[in-house]
């Protein structure tokens, strides 16, 4: 593949702790530039991660003409502003998630991406995973029987009120942060969109974001996923997927560790797990993997791995949640 030159919007913990040491150590990438409206913290950062180019706002790595790829991590009230201000500049973009909070913008973004023939696509490192598509590849080949029921929880505690994902007005809380892990990977698992859900959210009564979620979501055919979501409880992640023979269970679905092999456990619903087998999965790092999909996606022309109708899909998804949990009631999620 051939080697891209990425500009990174903002100097984001985030993209410092994780996604920039991983395009760094992608053969396909070069981490050319980055920005920050404060040139100072640019040029701090890009002294300390060895990144060539310092811009001090956004626009300027947007439209530097070296640039291939635009990485967006801004917060996500951010993310469709410049997501579309990158396309008009000809660069493709992988945006982080939610690439959007309200799904009538997803129209807007779908256009422009046709109009300057770029690849653009909401940044779920985890579908990248060999551990995720591995356990795809059970499912779809009948290994646990017929698949009936996702189960997910992924939690955290964060009480600052300065953290961006408790802010409400920046698009904070526990669904649009971690909760739209859970909605896209049981829409993978199953290949097909939910139909409809209903759903318990609190909320926290400073912060006015939700806290601690609960979510049944109803599929064709008779499955369900069900999950719960919190930013304020203490730190759990794990998934199950249940068939009519077999379980399925994924033990570090979201944060997969880069230091060691990640692992699938299938169990014929023996609670004694006498009869358990363990699938391991070499170690590696999704969000290297996830710069090489999206760079082969750009190379071959293809769909990249989370496309803007799939982003439109999780937000009208994660809207129906908030919906169902102030209405008390079951909502249809794509009405026709």
């Amino acid at each position: 593949m051939k080697k891209l030159n990425w500009g990174i919007l903002s100097t984001s913990a985030f993209a410092q702790r994780s996604f920039i040491p991983a395009a760094q150590e992608s053969p396909v990438a070069n981490v050319s530039a980055i920005s920050s409206r404060n040139l100072s913290n640019a040029q701090e950062v890009a002294k300390k991660m060895g990144i060539p180019k310092v811009y001090g706002s956004y626009d300027e790595v947007i439209n530097d003409p070296e640039i291939d790829v635009i990485y967006n991590p801004l917060p996500n009230h951010m993310h469709v502003e410049w997501t579309a201000k990158a396309i008009k500049a000809g660069k493709h973009v992988l945006c982080e998630k939610p690439l959007f909070i309200n799904p009538e913008e997803a129209r807007e973004l779908i256009a422009l991406r046709d109009e300057y023939k770029v690849k653009v696509g909401e940044a779920f490192m985890v579908k990248s995973h060999p551990q995720w598509q591995k356990a795809r590849e059970f499912v779809a080949s009948g290994v646990l029987g017929i698949p009936s029921m996702y189960i997910g929880s992924f939690n955290y505690y964060n009480d600052d009120p300065k953290n961006i994902r408790n802010i409400e007005q920046y698009g904070g809380g526990a669904l649009w942060d971690i909760g739209c892990y859970t909605v896209m990977t049981s829409r993978y698992i199953f290949g097909e969109n939910p139909v409809s859900v209903v759903a318990s959210v609190h909320k926290d009564p400073e912060f006015k974001t939700d806290i601690l979620s609960s979510v049944i979501l109803e599929f064709p055919n008779e499955k369900r996923a069900q999950f719960s979501v919190s930013t304020k409880t203490a730190k759990y992640q794990r998934v199950h997927v249940l068939g009519s023979e077999k379980i399925l269970e994924i033990m570090i679905p979201f944060n997969a560790p880069i230091d060691r092999p990640s692992v699938i456990k299938i169990n014929p619903g023996d609670i004694l797990f006498e009869k358990e087998e363990k699938i391991i999965i070499d170690t590696c790092n999704h969000y290297v993997h996830e710069v090489e999909d999206f760079t082969r996606a750009i190379e071959n022309d293809t769909e990249v791995p989370v496309t803007l109708e799939d982003a439109y899909d999780h937000s009208m998804i994660i809207n129906a949640i908030f919906k169902s949990a102030e209405t008390r009631q079951w909502v249809d999620i794509f009405p026709g």
